[in-house]
């Protein structure tokens, strides 16, 4: 199954946008986003899922339905083990409904302060999922391990990223480059899966 030409990305959020367009700069598409064409008819979804990949193809199938485009989005969040897991999938939503990345990462430090640092093992996780208009899906999920810290710490990424250790680096992913960032992310990581389902397997209707 060939990546579709042109494809749309379901987000708003300019820093996913340019995490895609840099992880999938390979994929051999025409990228499609509301940086690109604001004047397209792009729906606002309400992600009412409870995990990773209902948010995920809310969006993706709500933008190909609105569009008339396929149209790729993913879900991610954080899960701290410290926490039972939480706050996954609302991770953007943490602190608030209408809560800012500043407010969620204030949260989370005071959350995590009185745990010791070897207990703040931690994980990011994502589902990316790829849909046509006509109901067909492929989606695949990608997992970034590490552990955190209290003291934020580098002026890259977003998200909880200034706190982020990953796993056998010594700095946060908010001082990684970019390349670094996207070779290791679990963002880099579900979109790579991605496009490797789509070279291996038939996409699924969703029902």
């Amino acid at each position: 199954m060939a990546v579709p030409d042109p494809l749309a990305i379901a987000t708003g959020n300019e820093h996913k946008i340019r995490e895609i367009v840099r992880i999938c700069a390979g994929w051999p598409t025409t990228w499609v986003s509301v940086r690109s064409d604001p004047s397209m008819p792009w729906p606002d979804v309400e992600e009412t899922g409870t995990t990773y990949l209902d948010n995920a193809r809310l969006k993706a199938h709500a933008t190909a339905d609105a569009l008339g485009l396929p149209a790729v989005a993913d879900d991610s969040g954080i899960e701290v083990d410290a926490l039972g897991g939480q706050p996954g999938p609302r991770s953007a939503r943490y602190a608030g409904d209408r809560a800012t990345d500043e407010d969620n990462l204030r949260q989370m430090i005071r959350a995590i302060k009185g745990v010791p640092s070897s207990g703040r093992s931690a994980r990011y996780r994502c589902v990316a999922v790829l849909a046509w208009p006509d109901g067909r899906e492929a989606h695949a999920e990608g997992v970034f391990e590490g552990l955190l810290v209290t003291k934020p710490r580098g002026d890259a990424g977003f998200g909880y990223d200034p706190i982020f250790v990953p796993a056998g680096w010594d700095v946060t992913v908010a001082e990684l480059t970019d390349e670094d960032k996207d070779r290791i992310s679990h963002r880099g990581r579900a979109f790579r899966s991605l496009k490797d389902v789509l070279g291996s397997s038939e996409s699924t209707n969703r029902g």
